[in-house]
């Protein structure tokens, strides 16, 4: 492969090129392309059968105009037994980010990074105010709900996204520790929870969300379909919430949106269940075995993940973009670099999973390139030894994503606190810089830049209210127990605002007086669980009237067999 086509990794500010502009630069034909770690799909899904049949269809999928999207969405709905008027259909995920943005955000939106490129750059492409929550290098890159919570309402952000599975890192959050956040954001305009990658979680039996979105009158979960169905570029997904916000964003969406590839593939997926959840669970499978072969690499470190690719640290020394050029066009070997994620830095890939013969090609190439001889290797040998997998990372002219954010922090953010940052694991063994209190109207230095604080300063400490402690999500291998909720105190006299926090009308603390919402009870305005799975009209059958099959799993658990 030449080594101009690394040239197209440097026009792309926030994504890897297309598989399509690589070919067409490499002049290979098509599907003699690089192997793939980069785009993280499904390897199983569809099967050689499925794809045989879109092709004896061909000329009519490219010939005729799709249905509208309604029936497209009347039958996945059917599929995954959901009420369609809590549905709304998209050409991928990022259209919907697009309308979520346009439709349902007003002034800022927090989110932790590093993420999905546009859960940052979307909005603030509009305008809006980016809060990021910086998830530490030294805590795994786990998300502490509490303390995000805190950062919340300390800034005061309107909107608030989570990302289940988090993209690049695979971190997961377990369903109870999530739906107290979402009751304990109850009082902003909306929580968004992006389960893109959830279908290859296997933490717990039933990790979505959705039932809780629907009874809750500000969440939307947005999901995946290219993804899990490996099928990137029909680009379709869905969002589930409430019949007023998913109405609201589907009155907006074009008539056609949905192509006639997206109608296919959804109308086959009722005969094929059986074959989805068995590639789910082989993408599992090879998960484990993945992250096995890579810890053996001395110096890499491989993050726990509950999606289907991995987020590693190359050895010190190493710089990622060297790597995957090398890997590239040495190796033929495409991996995900992730210099250009807030929040990361170039010293972290993302290698998504696949099957065994492949994981061998790319530890291969990986071992000539960190460590060949000479001065073909990428980790330069110690005078001492061997790199090895606990040696620090020292004398390093990088830290993870430091100068990234901060870049984006001075084009959105407008201003910065200290003292924020996340409690490290229980157990980690690996301590976090003390928080830093807020003083006086100043400048606060945020890596090499000065920001403003805006913020008032009370003249006297003031009581911070006690955060129900949110348990971190355990290294998988195995499920893991979710711990029963704290008891909840009874109603209080309202509580003093966080230091440093600017006056909110009802800024209240992570632990939600009013305790959790009683079952049949409507969450805060919104719908009991009997409204939303089929009485007043939220019909979950489609409009063909054929029942969802039995062996297809619901949205909330879609994959648990087999």
């Amino acid at each position: 492969m030449s080594g101009n086509v690394t040239s197209l990794f440097r026009g792309t500010a926030a994504h890897s090129p297309s598989m399509a502009a690589l070919t067409r630069e490499s002049g290979e034909a098509a599907g003699a392309g690089p192997v793939d770690f980069c785009i993280p799909c499904n390897p199983y899904f569809p099967t050689p059968a499925m794809f045989d049949e879109l092709a004896g269809r061909l000329r009519d999928i490219i010939t005729y105009y799709p249905s509208g999207a309604d029936t497209i969405t009347a039958e996945l709905c059917g599929l995954l037994q959901l009420p369609p008027q809590c549905v709304a259909m998209g050409n991928g995920s990022t259209e919907l980010i697009t309308w979520i943005d346009h439709l349902l955000v007003r002034e800022s939106l927090a989110v932790p990074v590093p993420t999905f490129g546009r859960w940052t750059d979307q909005p603030a492409e509009t305008g809006k105010r980016v809060d990021m929550f910086p998830l530490q290098e030294a805590g795994g890159f786990a998300l502490d709900l509490a303390r995000y919570a805190e950062f919340v309402r300390a800034r005061g952000t309107r909107t608030v996204v989570v990302c289940n599975p988090n993209n690049p890192d695979g971190g997961y959050l377990h369903k109870e520790a999530l739906v107290r956040f979402m009751d304990a954001m109850a009082d902003r305009d909306l929580v968004v929870v992006d389960e893109s990658f959830l279908e290859f979680a296997d933490a717990e039996a039933e990790p979505s969300v959705v039932h809780e979105a629907m009874l809750r009158p500000n969440v939307v979960v947005l999901r995946s379909l290219g993804k899990n169905f490996g099928l990137h570029g029909i680009r379709f997904g869905y969002l589930v919430a409430g019949p007023a916000l998913a109405g609201r964003v589907r009155a907006m969406l074009p008539k056609w949106n949905l192509n006639s590839f997206a109608e296919h593939v959804v109308f086959m997926l009722r005969d094929h269940g059986p074959e989805y959840a068995r590639s789910l669970h082989q993408v599992r499978r090879d998960r484990l075995e993945m992250a096995g072969e890579l810890s053996a690499l001395p110096g890499l470190t491989v993050y726990p993940s509950q999606g289907n690719f991995l987020f590693v640290r190359l050895p010190v020394g190493a710089e990622g973009t060297v790597v995957r050029d090398r890997m590239l066009t040495e190796h033929r070997v495409l991996v995900r670099e992730c210099g250009n994620k807030i929040g990361s830095s170039s010293r972290f890939l993302r290698l998504v999973v696949r099957p065994r013969m492949d994981v061998r090609r790319l530890v291969s190439g990986l071992e000539q390139v960190l460590y060949g001889a000479g001065r073909g290797a990428a980790v330069p040998e110690p005078a001492t030894g061997p790199v090895t997998a606990t040696e620090p990372a020292t004398g390093t002219g990088y830290s993870s994503g430091t100068a990234a954010v901060d870049r984006l922090v001075s084009e959105t953010n407008g201003s910065g606190l200290r003292g924020l940052a996340p409690a490290p694991a229980a157990g980690s063994g690996m301590p976090l810089p003390a928080a830093v209190p807020i003083a006086a109207p100043a400048a606060a230095a945020v890596g090499p830049m000065s920001l403003p604080l805006p913020l008032p300063v009370p003249t006297a400490p003031q009581p911070v209210p006690q955060a129900v402690p949110v348990p971190h999500p355990a290294p998988y291998p195995g499920p893991v127990p979710v711990p029963h909720p704290a008891p909840v105190p009874p109603p209080a006299a309202a509580p003093a605002p966080y230091p440093g926090a600017a006056p909110a009308a009802t800024a209240a603390p992570y632990a939600v007086t009013t305790g959790p919402t009683p079952p049949g009870v409507p969450a805060r305005g919104g719908l009991t669980a009997a409204q939303v799975r089929g009485t007043d009209g939220l019909e979950s059958v489609p409009a063909t009237g054929r029942p969802g099959p039995a062996h297809w799993p619901d949205a909330a658990g879609v994959g648990r067999t087999g």
